[in-house]
């Protein structure tokens, strides 16, 4: 139920995701050898690889099936484990062979006619050929700029050919047949297809839509956004910058940009939502809302797969994997299944709220707040990790026990928690009141 991959292929990895989900279940470690060696920085790529291994299964997996990916820290480096549950259906490599796990070997059982091969009713939407689309509405300048960044980013091998590339891409079908990805990736016009593609971003007035529609205008500027995703990604971000660029400050002879947001928390909510939106909620398009207090991106459909609120920042799962893993060659998107971790860290950095994440609707709404939190700034650096948990934790609730404090903290001891509170309380931050068990502390 263990395997060991230090420096695996695709394929290989492929056939013992197969061999396991046929069996029990099971766990491989990317990026390790069986003697607990670990091969520096190749959990770090290997994703993009894990993402082209699971388009070797079929049928496809199911979302409550998908295997789970996790980087986990090892010494000084990261490995990489997938965790494969045992599916209720018989899984093939490429459709051709049925694999089982024997001891700790993947043993091919049989072979599969075309026909064998079981296609789910729940077959990925962006997988799906699109009605009326053509080779002819796929951009080939598009395609070419996809095919240098892909030569820096993806995985190395021989030049592809167009449609080798389309394939690798999950662009088209094996009938050459556009699929919705290759529409979103290449289309020259995605919204003929998919009226639903595009982002929409709105500059209102004030703090909120009432407050707005009390003005003369109710929003001082509108801007459609439509195309191939790269395009829309691009157009995009280049009209929040403009939006949320402010006057620069001189700190001496050097001259500092200040933005209202931090760019990389804003550049990365953006594309999160253009990856990770239902396609299939027609009707609505990812919708940017400013207003002078917070930005607010509204993408249509919930979370997906497993995810949910409570382990958003732990889980990873991606409803459109051929559009994440084309922008990801494309180099839109830094690191795969890290983009709320960078939103997070970002905004804390800059010393604002956390983002705020909840589901209205059939959509999930994404909101970062301008507002700087002083105190944070004031003690930056002065401060360990657990300390400044404590003290946003003050800042909400007014006081805290020690209790409360393991449980914001349940990596610590007891005794490291306990220092942290009196380095506080010695530093003039925090005040201890009362005495025994029903001790307190509030800041000062």
């Amino acid at each position: 139920m263990v395997e060991f991959m230090p420096e695996p292929s695709a394929e290989a990895l492929a056939e013992t995701i197969v061999a396991f989900a046929n069996g029990v279940g099971g766990t491989i470690i990317v990026g390790m050898d069986p003697q607990g060696y670990v091969h520096p920085d190749v959990a770090d790529d290997a994703e993009p690889l894990y993402e082209r291994a699971l388009g070797m299964c079929l049928p496809p997996f199911r979302a409550n099936e998908l295997p789970l990916w996790r980087t986990e820290p090892v010494r000084e480096h990261q490995v990489a484990t997938i965790t494969v549950r045992p599916t209720r259906r018989e899984m093939s490599l490429h459709g051709q062979a049925v694999y089982v796990r024997s001891d700790t070997q993947n043993v091919r059982v049989r072979d599969l006619a075309p026909t064998d091969v079981d296609e789910p009713a729940d077959e990925l939407y962006e997988s799906q050929t699109v009605p009326g689309a053509t080779l002819d509405d796929l951009d080939d300048e598009i395609l070419e700029e996809y095919r240098r960044n892909r030569l820096q980013r993806g995985p190395s091998g021989a030049v592809l050919t167009r449609r080798e590339l389309l394939r690798d891409a999950g662009a088209i079908t094996t009938q050459d047949e556009p699929t919705v990805a290759g529409i979103l990736l290449f289309g020259k016009n995605p919204n003929t297809f998919l009226p639903q593609t595009g982002v929409v971003m709105v500059r209102f007035a004030g703090t909120s839509l009432r407050q707005a529609a009390r003005g003369d205008q109710r929003y001082g500027r509108r801007v459609e956004i439509s195309g191939p995703a790269a395009r829309i990604i691009e157009s995009t971000w280049q009209v929040l910058f403009e939006e949320l660029h402010r006057e620069p400050v001189h700190d001496g002879l050097e001259r500092r940009e200040t933005y209202a947001l931090p760019p990389e928390a804003v550049r990365e909510a953006m594309v999160n939502a253009v990856c990770h939106r239902d396609y299939t909620v027609r009707g609505q398009r990812v919708e940017i809302r400013l207003f002078d207090d917070r930005m607010e991106i509204h993408s249509p459909g919930g979370l997906p797969g497993h995810i949910t609120l409570d382990n958003i920042l732990d889980e990873h799962y991606s409803r459109n994997p051929r559009l994440v893993r084309g922008l990801y060659h494309w180099g839109y998107i830094e690191e795969l299944g890290q983009g709320v971790d960078i939103i997070y860290d970002a905004m804390r950095r800059e010393h604002h709220p956390d983002p705020e994440f909840r589901e209205a609707g059939a959509g999930l709404v994404v909101t970062l707040r301008n507002a700087v939190d002083d105190l944070s700034r004031e003690i930056e650096g002065s401060v360990n990790g657990r300390q400044m948990r404590a003290l946003r934790y003050l800042r909400s609730h007014g006081r805290l026990s020690f209790a409360r404090y393991q449980e914001l903290c349940p990596e610590a001891t007891s005794e490291a928690l306990r220092l942290d509170l009196q380095d506080l309380v010695e530093r003039g931050v925090l005040l201890k009141i009362g005495g025994s068990r029903g001790t307190m502390w509030v800041l000062k």
